[in-house]
């Protein structure tokens, strides 16, 4: 009796994470494709947010020509 009621809270448990007893989207299918646009554009803004983190969106300083650099 303990292991299947062990098993029935484990089974519950893995229920849960998976988003089959609390969906993680509505059901309704205006709303529900709403907020997967929500979803998408945040992830996608992901990687601008990365490269302001690590600086990587400054300008940059390379000229779109090759110089001399000496006195020609």
């Amino acid at each position: 009796m303990r292991k299947l009621l062990l098993a029935g809270i484990a089974g519950m448990m893995f229920a849960i994470n998976t988003g089959c007893l609390v969906p993680i989207y509505s059901g309704d299918r205006t709303r529900r494709a709403q907020e997967l646009i929500w979803t998408s554009e945040d992830l996608r803004s992901f990687l601008d947010e990365w490269e302001r983190i690590w600086f990587l969106d400054q300008p940059s300083h390379m000229k779109p020509f090759r110089t001399h650099g000496g006195i020609i």
